[in-house]
């Protein structure tokens, strides 16, 4: 049950960060905007509004769940060197005691 727990917790964290880092980002979709507005004017059309819109937007979604992905990749690697190091230190700690009792 812990591990289903566990990763359940891990999930609604990738969730939270998705959305923070998808809501956090609005660069891709302020420039398509703003790229969008005087060629719409021109061609006296709502196309590139929408097409420049939805596409800094998509970037800027994509980018957030790539920061997102990359944190957590990060964080298990922490955590397996971490559980690593446990693991290395008990078996040290067996040898050494195995080594006393000859």
């Amino acid at each position: 049950m812990e591990g289903s727990g566990s990763g359940q917790q891990t999930v609604k964290q990738l969730e939270d960060c998705s959305v923070s880092n998808a809501l956090g980002t609005w660069v891709f979709s302020i420039v398509g905007a703003l790229v969008a507005i005087p060629v719409g004017i021109k061609r006296k059309s709502l196309a590139p509004l929408v097409f420049f819109g939805t596409t800094g937007t998509m970037l800027d979604i994509i980018m957030g769940i790539s920061a997102c992905e990359r944190e957590h990749a990060e964080r298990q690697m922490k955590l397996m060197e971490a559980q690593n190091l446990r693991t290395d230190g008990e078996a040290q700690i067996l040898t050494t005691d195995g080594e006393g009792q000859h």
